[in-house]
């Protein structure tokens, strides 16, 4: 049987989903709506919807056409909003250079991703000093400017970023083209290797916004809205910061961009500009809970979606304790990235916070039109509500098609027609998410598998502990044993013993197996992290295996 397509009328408008789309009816309807930029800048949507303007015709000027790469390396401002959506709306793709990778990986992103021009940041310039000579070809720069002066550098800078949208036309005309056009690259830092570069559609971004959009709606806990007012702190250059400033666009909203993530900035900004949502990972939710600007800041309308890794149930208490309304997400670089948020049930929110609590760790539902399957190590799908563990496989409709022109890491992503996250984990009977590991972090002793994550968060639970991560290190008789590193709570120091100590009473409730008691437990000053706040559990394995293989008599413990 043969399908039958729609018959198109000739002057029929196919409207293909492009991210111009996204702005124009919050531009019409709240013209005057305030876009902040720390303390710098504040602006309404109608001068934003200029500047864009501004700005793609000023590229174009520049030389920029479609299918070039326009790159970013800028701290969160007025200013990367623009670009999410004038460089786009050109035909070009946007790429949001991670700023805290090292110098050899910046270049190597620069010209894996073929850039042709950068928009930096006066405080990057010395990075690009270090590498310009090794950039193909040489790219034209624009400076970004906070101060308003003109830097002493040997680069040759093109032009100053103000002075671009002066020179562009307040009225530029978007043109229409496919909406599978690419409009999106960056890079993400894996266990092995150089970063691969994911890359997203025009459909693919706006058919995410518009799930995400549908998912976060409505009233109650975790919900955004046109009456919140929206601040980051997650860096965009990392997955669009996780794509609520299309959300937030789209909506009309009040947006506050904070620059650097310093504690006692990001609680002013909260508290000045009445902040209601925002993202992060745990780390720096840690951050500023534990500043002591904290206790001036009113955060009961504040609601904060933690991502990135599991929200530790200690790090959940805390935050609810000062009235907050956190809860977890979940997703990868690859996945655009809202997969699942961890929403609570109608019926459940009536429960004490203590019945809140696990659930609102967990990794949570799968938003609209997202599929998931759990399944073991044979494809075979494993039942929600059995609570058996396996691999998190999904799809959607704006799942990265591959990495940049590396077509084995992209077969091995999608193979057997499915994005495998790479992460351990299982649906409940309520149909929540919960991610028990990562297949590259389960710790396997003997015949038993450890749960670092699960681990972790036990020890999180002393409240001596301030932070913890766990790994798994080579041993001559299991194969692998735990080892945990952890920073004390400042003028609570706690020391070894006490936190095996510590995880003997939840061997005793049957919460945790004796195998999953660390041997060696070591105090340290500071965890390893990645550029964008996640435990760096690679660069922890690699150097304390090299101890112990330099010395298989190592003692690790404190």
């Amino acid at each position: 049987m043969t399908e039958k397509t729609i018959e198109r009328t000739p002057s029929a408008y196919a409207y293909p989903l492009l991210i111009k789309h996204l702005i124009g009816n919050s531009v019409r309807q709240f013209p005057d709506q305030e876009i902040v930029y720390g303390s710098f800048k504040r602006q309404t949507y109608r001068d934003l919807n200029e500047r864009i303007s501004r700005l793609a015709s000023g590229l174009a000027g520049l030389g920029i056409k479609p299918g070039d790469t326009v790159a970013v390396m800028d701290w969160d401002s007025h200013r990367y909003l623009e670009c999410f959506f004038a460089v786009p709306m050109l035909g070009a793709v946007l790429h949001t250079i991670n700023i805290r990778l090292s110098p050899e990986q910046i270049l190597y992103t620069i010209n894996h991703a073929e850039d042709d021009i950068i928009l930096i940041n006066i405080e990057f310039l010395p990075i690009l000093e270090t590498i310009r000579d090794r950039i193909e070809p040489v790219k034209k720069l624009v400076l970004l400017n906070d101060n308003g002066h003109t830097p002493a550098t040997t680069l040759d800078i093109t032009i100053e970023y103000e002075n671009l949208l002066m020179s562009g036309d307040s009225d530029h005309k978007f043109l229409d083209f496919s909406e599978d056009t690419r409009a999106t690259t960056f890079y993400t830092t894996g266990t092995t290797g150089l970063p691969k570069g994911v890359y997203f559609s025009h459909r693919q971004l706006v058919l995410h916004t518009l799930a995400l959009r549908s998912a976060v709606g409505g009233t109650g806990q975790g919900r955004f809205n046109r009456d919140d007012v929206y601040m980051p702190l997650t860096p965009m250059f990392h997955v669009h910061a996780w794509g609520f400033p299309y959300v937030a666009t789209l909506l009309g909203v009040k947006q506050i961009y904070p620059g650097r993530y310093v504690p006692e900035h990001l609680l002013s900004l909260i508290q000045r500009e009445k902040v209601t949502f925002s993202h992060c990972v745990p780390t720096i939710l840690q951050m500023l809970l534990d500043s002591p600007k904290v206790d001036e800041v009113d955060l009961s309308h504040w609601k904060v979606a933690i991502g990135g890794s599991a929200l530790p149930l200690s790090l959940a208490k805390r935050t609810l304790d000062r009235g907050a309304d956190v809860f977890g997400a979940y997703g990868l670089s690859e996945t655009c990235p809202i997969l699942t948020l961890a929403h609570l049930k109608p019926h459940m929110l009536h429960w004490d916070q203590e019945q809140q609590l696990p659930i609102r760790c967990k990794a949570g539902l799968p938003i609209p039109m997202v599929e998931l399957r759990i399944v073991d190590e044979d494809m075979n799908d494993l039942a929600p509500g059995s609570n058996s563990t396996g691999e998190v496989l999904t799809r959607a409709p704006w799942l990265t098609q591959g990495y940049l022109r590396d077509p084995h890491s992209s077969e091995s992503l999608w193979r057997d027609g499915y994005l495998h996250t790479g992460d351990i984990g299982f649906i409940d009977a309520e149909g929540y998410l919960k991610i028990t590991d990562r297949l590259k972090d389960v710790i396997k002793t003997g015949g038993e598998w450890i749960s670092s994550l699960e681990l972790e968060d036990l020890i999180l639970k002393h409240p001596g502990v301030a932070e913890a991560a766990v790994i798994g290190i080579p041993d001559p008789k299991w194969g692998e044993r735990p080892l945990a590193l952890v920073v004390s709570q400042p003028g609570r120091p706690t020391d070894a013993t006490a936190i095996r100590d510590w995880l003997k009473d939840f061997v005793d409730q049957g919460l945790l197996s004796k195998w999953g008691i660390p041997d060696h437990v070591l105090l340290v000053d500071s965890i390893p992290k990645t550029s964008v706040g996640k435990l760096d559990k690679k660069v922890m394995r690699q150097q304390y295996t090299q101890e112990i293989r330099k010395d298989p008599s190592f003692q690790l413990d404190s």
